[in-house]
């Protein structure tokens, strides 16, 4: 069973097939889909769509790339679309620099806005970082430390995913011990993708999710048409290569994350790491000082003063 955490099913992309496309999602092995919102028109078309599919969650957010474009009202829509059934996590949210379609002040206002509203809720953040990387560390260390604290967010496993994760040792060090978890899509299919290789065959196999973008960033070798959420398993047979484990325990392993990141179901104790469990079956961890350190790398998580 695999759980494809990041995907786009209300995309116009799916518009002809959407039912088979998740029917082929199904039939590999990927059971669970996190559909993602990227404006407010969106997050409803999400949360409609996971309730009526019982194989799909929804995240409701403001995408960077649309946070120009926003009514007064946003902050009080985005709560109530955040409180419907089958709504797991606030995203996908961050900043892009990229495409610079949104002023960075607005970005980053937007984005304070939706990490504080996740912290209140306790719904874990889906972040999107695109040529962003510094100014993203300082928001979510600052997020992290002064205003996760005593929410309900808190109490969490993991406060959060980093999408498709594109930074260096030193931002992936920094995300794991802020609590949260990596996501890894197509992109480290890719022949050219070295430098991503060797970051992700060194990350703690318990800290890592997969995911498709779909229909964005097709794995090889569908590189360049419509990506899909079935090829998600394309995704975790490259982990299993770069790990050197078993498909089925690479499997297992990022399907419990993702329960745990997103509250899908209860997992397994025994699909748990040993550090994950304790002898009657409880889970141990809290999302500050997790653990997940890469070789050679030495991080002490010291809050700002």
């Amino acid at each position: 069973m695999l759980v494809d955490t990041h995907c786009h099913l209300t995309a116009a992309q799916f518009d002809a097939d959407r039912e088979a496309v998740m029917a082929r999602a199904q039939a590999a092995g990927v059971m669970v889909m996190v559909t993602i919102a990227t404006d407010l028109n969106d997050a409803m078309a999400v949360v409609t769509l996971a309730a009526a599919q019982p194989a799909v969650y929804a995240a409701v957010g403001i995408h960077p790339n649309e946070a120009a474009r926003l009514p007064p009202d946003w902050p009080e829509s985005l709560r109530a679309l955040a409180g419907r059934p089958r709504v797991v996590a606030i995203g996908e949210i961050g900043l892009d620099y990229y495409w610079r379609r949104t002023p960075e002040d607005i970005q980053k206002g937007v984005l304070r806005r939706q990490l504080d509203l996740a912290a209140e809720l306790g719904l874990p953040v889906i972040i999107h970082d695109r040529e962003a990387h510094d100014d993203l560390r300082r928001e979510l260390q600052d997020w992290v430390w002064r205003r996760v604290p005593g929410t309900p967010l808190a109490a969490r496993p993991f406060v959060g995913v980093l999408h498709s994760f594109s930074g260096d040792r030193a931002m992936a060090e920094e995300a794991l011990a802020w609590g949260f978890v990596l996501g890894v899509a197509g992109l480290v299919t890719f022949h050219n993708a070295r430098g991503l290789q060797a970051l992700v065959r060194h990350l703690p196999p318990e800290r890592v999710v997969v995911e498709t973008d779909s229909p964005y960033l097709a794995p090889h070798p569908y590189r360049g048409r419509r990506n899909e959420p079935a090829h998600v398993a394309l995704v975790a047979a490259k982990l299993a290569k770069l790990w050197e484990l078993p498909a089925a325990q690479v499997a297992t392993m990022t399907t419990a994350t993702a329960d745990r990141l997103f509250g899908l179901a209860a997992t397994p104790d025994e699909a748990l790491p040993d550090h994950h469990r304790t002898g009657d079956g409880a889970e141990v961890e809290s999302n500050a000082g997790a653990p997940g350190t890469l070789p050679g790398m030495s991080f002490s998580p010291v809050p700002p003063p």
